[in-house]
């Protein structure tokens, strides 16, 4: 039986397990929370919190758009050719396309505008040529064409008709036929037409070398329409016939003073290409260079209808329908119908005279150049 002392001890002991049980957990709670609170202080120690956010992946760079390309660029895109250049026309009141030209051969019928109340001046190398409508800068089909990178720019310059009026330009058209090295001359009727190949060139060189301004057809032709300024300081040369002489003696040397020069074909006498790249062929007619049954050239014997049939073989053969020379320089109103039905602009007697604002297109006149003429007659007859 157990005694009231005992049943005190065993109280007693169970107090005192209760308060140590208590104080063991007390000091437990306590570590606990101090090496809880280390973790969270200790930056070496990975931590939900202390983890480094993830970042997002940065979107890829825009593809840069390609530079839109000029116009003149689009159009050398259209041909493979190493010597194509794309020339380009800037200038006041001007909006053109670029235009194909081929490089080391003279420019293929560069455009002349029009605007109302002024007059076209030209093309020119710099915009300061075109400013001073400088005849050495200007250019036109008789130059060759030199690019950079494939590329140039030609400049337009405008004048009033007040000053094309005061220019009062006549210019002339030369008009040579054979050629020969004889300085005596040749003989016969025919003693007229032979220059001498010695005083064709001194005359080319006095051409060359004082800058003379050498219009195309086309330019000629809206010259007389008032559209566009030439120079009084201008001159056309070109040779009847393309005699073999011609072709032997005096092509050569326009080709090596760079002279732009017409000759005048009679196709159904000779039908080949021109001999250099300075020497324009244009129709002296497919077979009308001979007598018709007035004893005359046949162009005032044939009626319109059978003037243009010829004119247009005369044309397909040459690939060019510009101007036509009269053979004899004959030619009537039935004559200039069938130059008209043919679809040409331009007819060139053998009368003398200058070409002026206005002048009838189908009867242009010439200065004709004949044995023993010199380069001082060349002056005194173009300037």
């Amino acid at each position: 039986m157990t005694t009231r002392a005992q049943r005190r001890r065993r109280m007693s002991r169970r107090a005192r397990l209760r308060r140590t049980i208590t104080a063991l957990v007390a000091v437990a709670l306590l570590v606990g929370g101090v090496t809880a609170f280390a973790v969270l202080r200790d930056p070496a120690t990975p931590s939900a919190e202390a983890k480094p956010t993830a970042t997002a992946p940065s979107p890829p760079a825009p593809t840069p758009l390609p530079t839109p390309l000029t116009p003149a660029q689009k159009l050398l895109g259209t041909t493979s050719d190493p010597t194509a250049c794309a020339v380009s026309f800037a200038g006041d009141g001007l909006a053109l396309d670029p235009q194909l030209e081929t490089q080391d051969l003279r420019y293929d019928r560069l455009p002349i505008p029009q605007i109302d109340g002024r007059v076209f001046a030209g093309w020119y190398a710099t915009a300061a040529d075109a400013a001073a409508l400088s005849i050495p800068g200007r250019v036109n089909g008789a130059d060759l064409v030199s690019c950079t990178g494939r590329q140039k720019t030609l400049f337009g310059a405008w004048t009033t008709p007040e000053a094309n009026a005061a220019e009062d330009a006549g210019i002339p058209i030369l008009m040579y036929h054979q050629f020969t090295r004889r300085p005596e001359g040749e003989d016969g009727w025919l003693r007229a037409n032979y220059i001498h190949v010695g005083d064709f060139d001194a005359q080319m060189a006095y051409i060359q070398e004082s800058g003379f301004y050498l219009p195309t057809w086309d330019e000629l032709s809206a010259f007389i329409d008032g559209t566009l300024f030439l120079p009084a300081h201008s001159v056309v040369i070109t040779d009847d016939d393309a005699d073999s002489s011609w072709l032997e003696l005096a092509a050569p040397i326009v080709d090596g003073r760079h002279l732009l020069t017409t000759s005048f074909v009679i196709t159904s006498a000779r039908s080949e290409g021109t001999p250099n790249r300075f020497v324009l062929q244009r129709s002296h007619t497919h077979d009308m260079h001979r007598a018709g049954a007035s004893g005359k050239g046949r162009m005032v014997d044939e009626d319109a209808a059978t003037i243009a049939a010829d004119l247009e073989q005369s044309a397909m053969i040459l690939g060019a329908k510009e101007v036509v020379a009269y053979p004899f320089g004959h030619y009537d109103d039935t004559t200039k119908e069938g130059l008209r039905q043919a679809g040409f602009e331009l007819g060139r007697t053998v009368e003398h005279g200058y070409v002026h604002v206005g002048k009838d297109k189908l009867a242009l006149p010439v200065i004709r150049m004949n044995y023993g003429m010199t380069v001082e007659d060349l002056r005194d007859a173009i300037g």
